[in-house]
């Protein structure tokens, strides 16, 4: 019969094993979602490239606007659009754009101004909620696939409390994708929105005519402008989730592996000591009876 140690050891074994399959199955999962997820990032850029070309020939118009996005005051109540991830298992994925954003809420704390938060994803939520920040928002659901409407519900609300005055900027934190095995956690100004301006260009220059108005032109590209980047952000920040979550699980499996490899030495160590054990009780006993005759 097998030792305590011995039983105990080869339960572990299979508890470890059991959980292995786990992290294999969840990388496996997470590394066939970021080719979809890059390929979305990727052609969500043309769009709002284009948004940005039509807003800078605007612009050159030399037209002035008084859009109320475009509106700057004094700064007291300030928003913060964290995107995290709704589920765990992801490595340092969430603390980092957390942190990113809490020192910043920090810092504007000093300064004597407001702060209300607009959480993305449960493990916003629930970090802000647990030590007392003001959750304005949260949306739960949205980081895994996110939807053009997720973007446009998440943008109209801040571009709402601003156009209000109930906020008086809004800045954005989510992660930012660079490849598969880079993501940098950033912080943007989301609102007021800081129109791009065209590039002087040396020569001859296109001259441009609008129907309607320039005016009318911003009025309705700027909240569609602002739409189409908390998209590329969500876009962004599942990438970079999913990228995260696949390391995380390899490196959990391979360290499963590596215990499991330790384990299996232990186990066999004490079944050769039992083994040793036994063969020495029963020369032990075999010399006992010869001795005894």
């Amino acid at each position: 019969m097998a030792s305590a140690q011995l039983r105990d050891t080869r339960r572990r074994i299979s508890s470890i094993e059991a959980t292995q399959k786990i992290t294999r199955a969840m990388e496996l999962i997470a590394a066939s979602r970021i080719p979809r997820a890059q390929a979305r990032v990727i052609g969500s850029k043309p769009y709002t490239e284009k948004l940005i070309e039509v807003i800078k020939s605007v612009g050159a118009t030399g037209t002035e606007t008084s859009h109320a996005l475009l509106m700057r005051r004094e700064p007291r109540t300030i928003a913060m659009l964290v995107v995290a991830s709704d589920r765990g298992l992801a490595g340092a994925y969430a603390s980092n754009i957390i942190r990113l954003a809490e020192a910043r809420i920090a810092a504007i704390s000093v300064q004597g101004k407001d702060v209300l938060i607009y959480a993305v994803g449960r493990k916003a939520q629930s970090y802000f909620r647990y030590r007392g920040y003001r959750i304005e928002q949260a949306y739960l659901g949205v980081t895994d696939t996110p939807g053009y409407g997720d973007a446009r519900a998440i943008a109209r609300t801040v571009m709402a409390a601003y156009g209000d005055e109930r906020i008086d900027a809004v800045e954005a934190f989510f992660t930012r994708f660079v490849s598969a095995m880079t993501q940098t956690p950033t912080g943007i100004e989301l609102l007021p929105v800081t129109p791009p301006t065209a590039e002087t260009k040396e020569g001859p220059t296109a001259t441009y005519g609008f129907e309607p108005s320039p005016e009318e032109i911003l009025d309705r590209l700027l909240p569609t402008y602002v739409e189409a980047i908390v998209f590329n952000m969500l876009l962004e920040a599942s990438a970079s989730e999913h990228s995260a979550r696949r390391r995380a699980m390899k490196a959990a499996t391979d360290n499963a592996e590596e215990l499991i490899k330790s384990l299996r030495v232990q186990a066999n160590r004490a079944r050769q000591a039992e083994i040793t054990t036994a063969i020495t009780e029963i020369v032990g006993g075999a010399e006992a009876l010869a001795e005894g005759r």
